[in-house]
This record gives structure tokens, sequence and C-alpha cells, in this order.
């Protein structure tokens, strides 16, 4: 998928991306608490699909009625299993999400820019896959050693060790995402140590130990 046509606005926007539970929302709760607006790819991900959409409608057209749920709301984990193991219809999904995301990132972007704010995080676990790295200004890419991803996806989601890699596995390797960042945080230790190192990084970024 070609990437977005870039966004013209004054605010800084710090894409923050990485693997699967290397802790991309604690990261981003931090800079939150220092008042920084955060979009959530994900939550976007969810308004798209709302009842009454185009998108929600569009789904249906192409997927078929069974994956709303009895409300009429999407059934995500239907549409998951769906197009979790064919390419084909979960390319067919995503040309679908992926505009109608990118549109309303513009606006959530464009309102923090109007609110005077000098940066914001844009959170999306697939923001290089998904081609959207024209929508942010810098990249940062929060990691975790392999066997603490591991550990924490199978304690997240209470599934088996074989289950969790599967995921793992499934997505771009966290050292490919790497090589894509600005910044990289190492999310291995404890939430103290990792707020030391966001600390450094926010102090970087604003010129100031302060933000």
């Amino acid at each position: 998928m070609k990437n977005d046509q870039i966004l013209t606005h004054k605010i800084r926007v710090i894409g923050l991306t990485g693997g699967i539970a290397t802790g991309k929302s604690s990261v981003a709760r931090f800079f939150a608490e220092k008042s920084v607006p955060v979009i959530d790819a994900d939550q976007l991900a969810r308004d798209v699909v709302l009842p009454a959409t185009s998108a929600l409608a569009e789904i249906v057209a192409r997927f078929g009625p069974e994956v709303l749920t009895a409300e009429g709301a999407l059934d995500r984990k239907r549409l998951g299993s769906i197009v979790f193991a064919n390419p084909e219809k979960r390319r067919l999904l995503e040309a679908i999400l992926h505009p109608e995301i990118r549109k309303l990132s513009e606006i959530r972007i464009s309102e923090a820019d109007a609110a005077g704010h000098a940066r914001l995080i844009y959170m999306a676990p697939l923001l290089i896959e998904a081609g959207a790295m024209s929508r942010v200004d810098t990249i940062w890419v929060v990691t975790v050693r392999p066997e603490i991803q591991l550990e924490r996806l199978m304690r997240r989601d209470g599934i088996t060790r074989v289950q969790a890699q599967g995921i793992i596995d499934s997505q771009m390797p966290i050292t490919e995402k790497v090589k894509y960042g600005s910044v990289v945080i190492d999310n291995s230790g404890t939430e103290s140590q990792t707020w030391q190192i966001l600390e450094s990084v926010w102090s970087k970024e604003t010129g100031s130990g302060n933000g």
C-alpha cells in the first residue's frame, strides 16, 4: 500500500510504534501525563466502523451480514477469524479501513494543531506496515527483549507459548521496525526504568528537563 499524502500542519506528529505486547500504551501514557495529545490508531479503527458509518456498510457488503452482531455492531472477532489466515481478504479489509482511518486521523491532528499543541503522539502498531509513515514527522519504536515480549503476550491474553509465538511471528519483526526509528525505547525493564528512559527522550525532544 502506498504512503498517504503528507499532511500539512504545524504540530509535530510523533509516530509511536512497536511490536505486540511491547508496552506502547504504557509509553503513550507517559506522554499523556505530560499533556501531550495521544491519538490511538486502534481506537480510530474502532471509531470508523461504528454503526451507521460508511465503512461498516462497505464491510457488510463485502463480507456479508454474518460479521454483524445481533445489535448491528461489527463482530470484530468474527471478522478477524475471516481475514486472519486469508491475505486477500485482509487486504480487502485494509483497503476499506485505511482511508477512513487516515481521514479521521487528519481531523484529530488538525484539532490538536488548532488547540495550540506543539506536538502529539500518534500511536499505531501497524504504522510502517500500513504505509502510514507520511502521517508522522518522526518515528519512535518501542522494543522489548524477545523472551519478555513472549511472556507478556502470554500473560496479557491468557494464551499458550505456541499461540503467542505464532502471533509474534506473523508480524513484522521488531528488529526490522527499529530501522525506521529515530528514537528506540527499550521497555524491557521495570516501569521506573522505562520512565527514566522516557524522561531522557522527552528532555532531548523539548530541549529541557521539564518538558
